[in-house]
């Protein structure tokens, strides 16, 4: 593995634009994250869950710093494109083991994260964030750090209030270092023209069905759109949809929906 060379980082960061958003549809593994790019895709983004699921685990904290980041570094040889990686938490309880995990994305050649705060006291959330710039900027490193928001996703807190809760938590996270603000959750076009408005540095949403397009986003202020686990949920939907379909009615329809096996394989023909 090897540590990402600076001319990806700076590409990466300058893709984070209103009106015309960042949009990353999330990889899980190597051959999706090799579809996605050959879709045209400007960077490549993990999502954690889609990592977990295909490593055997639950998503939510349960597989291994280690095994997570050898997938990166996978990812990251098998691409040309700048990786940003999905951390959870940062896979550690204290600035210590958060410092670890940063140095372990480093070498893996990833030129962002995301680290989320979930239920913990968002002090925890500003302190990681803390220890990742601090290693980033000990190693020389241009890492972006995207600070995700859970408040929305997770329902946290009195719905009245839930905005100016989250502004306050993204206020503190960019002080602490954050280079962006996620808020999943959320598809509310008056949130979130609200929290792009107020958050100093650039708004990350989750998309999928029913929210504005990508161009509606950015017109609302938003710079990042992310697809999360979403597309690893179709593609296993897909899987098992096939799979009912020939211990059902026997037959084998859906299959013409995939992707040609000479496009697969092409994609593999030639490393990068």
């Amino acid at each position: 593995m090897t540590i990402a060379q600076p001319n990806n980082a700076h590409v990466f960061r300058s893709l984070h634009t209103a009106p015309v958003p960042l949009a990353l549809a999330n990889a899980w593994d190597v051959a999706s994250a090799r579809v996605i790019e050959a879709a045209g895709a400007p960077a490549i983004a993990t999502t954690s869950a889609g990592v977990a699921w295909s490593l055997g685990s639950p998503d939510g904290g349960f597989l291994t710093r280690d095994r997570a980041l050898d997938l990166v570094g996978r990812i990251v040889a098998a691409v040309t494109v700048p990786v940003t990686a999905d951390i959870e938490g940062g896979y550690g309880t204290d600035a210590a083991s958060v410092a670890e995990t940063i140095t372990g994305v480093l070498a893996a050649g990833a030129v962002g994260i995301n680290i989320e705060d979930g239920t913990r006291p968002p002090a925890e959330l500003a302190m990681r964030l803390a220890a990742a710039r601090q290693t980033a900027d000990r190693a020389g490193a241009d890492l972006f750090l995207n600070a995700r928001i859970d408040t929305f996703l997770f329902g946290l807190g009195d719905p009245d209030t839930r905005l100016k809760e989250t502004l306050a938590r993204a206020h503190m996270y960019v002080d602490a270092g954050a280079d962006g603000i996620f808020v999943p959750g959320i598809n509310d076009t008056e949130t979130i023209a609200a929290l792009a408005r107020d958050v100093s540095v650039p708004l990350n949403v989750m998309a999928g069905p029913g929210a504005p397009t990508v161009a509606e986003l950015g017109a609302l202020g938003v710079a990042r759109v992310s697809l999360g686990s979403g597309v690893a949920q179709a593609a296993y939907a897909a899987a098992r949809r096939t799979a009912r379909e020939l211990f059902g009615t026997g037959d084998y329809d859906s299959l013409a929906e995939g992707m040609a096996f000479p496009e697969l394989d092409a994609l593999f023909s030639e490393p990068n």
